[in-house]
């Protein structure tokens, strides 16, 4: 745990998944008013992602687990797709599509890794996607102020690089 730091994220992951992280924290700071909330969620973000890397880097994923891999990225990828096309389309975005999407990639996550974590990780996954996945979140995010806008055009620059890399 002493680990899931920014510090530690930004050596572990590239520049712009970096970047992104970043944008999320100040979102999730702004939403929340608290600078120890937001850096919770994005350490509960670093520490799943971690985890289920190792445990995909080790083989330790049963066939079926490996189809749940499969589904997940596919899913991860719509709702990435989704949120950058909310971005870039004016006046089309609703937040329970956009909810939907990230609380079945929540999902997938638990059935993914049910055999593999504890239930500390299982409520670490529930944090951060209840958090992203929240509705009044998602509409301060897509709204009209301009500090989340910033942090939204940075957010969607992001993913769409990565979605061009054929990272996400």
């Amino acid at each position: 745990s002493k680990m899931a730091t920014m510090v530690v994220a930004n050596l572990l992951t590239d520049d712009v998944s970096s970047e992104i992280l970043d944008e999320l924290y100040k979102a999730s700071r702004e939403f929340t008013k608290s600078k120890k909330e937001a850096h919770k969620i994005i350490k509960d973000v670093i520490k799943i992602a971690l985890k289920i890397g190792i445990l995909y880097r080790n083989n330790q994923f049963s066939p079926d687990e490996l189809d749940t891999v499969e589904r997940f990225k596919k899913k991860m990828n719509q709702a990435a797709m989704t949120a950058v096309s909310f971005y870039e389309v004016d006046y089309t975005f609703d937040h329970r599509i956009l909810s939907e999407l990230l609380l079945e990639c929540r999902d997938l996550l638990h059935a993914l890794v049910e055999q593999h974590l504890t239930p500390r990780s299982h409520s670490r996954i529930d944090h951060v996607f209840n958090h992203f996945a929240h509705g009044e979140f998602l509409a301060e995010l897509y709204g009209d102020g301009e500090e989340y806008r910033l942090y939204l055009r940075k957010i969607c620059n992001g993913i769409n690089k990565l979605l061009d890399e054929g990272t996400l």
